[in-house]
């Protein structure tokens, strides 16, 4: 993954702020954005949630909203420049 520069829009969401479902939904999508030609077609969709999840519970990802693109993602922290 590359280095990515947030834009000055750009918001990190503390993913414990979110309900349980809104949380799910968001990363449910996330993870099903490469589909099926990812290379981890033998990872149920459950283990790739749960994945992501323990990279946010972890400080690892975070969640951040683009309020220009009026978007959310899912960065892992290394790769984020401020």
């Amino acid at each position: 993954m590359t280095k990515q520069k947030l834009s000055k829009q750009a918001l990190i969401i503390p993913h414990r702020d979110l309900s349980p479902e809104t949380l799910r939904s968001l990363i449910e999508q996330f993870v099903s954005r490469d589909g099926p030609d990812s290379g981890h077609a033998d990872v149920s969709l459950d283990r790739k949630i749960e994945s992501v999840l323990m990279d946010l519970d972890r400080g690892i990802a975070v969640l951040v909203y683009d309020s220009h693109l009026n978007s959310c993602n899912i960065l892992l922290k290394g790769d984020i420049i401020f």
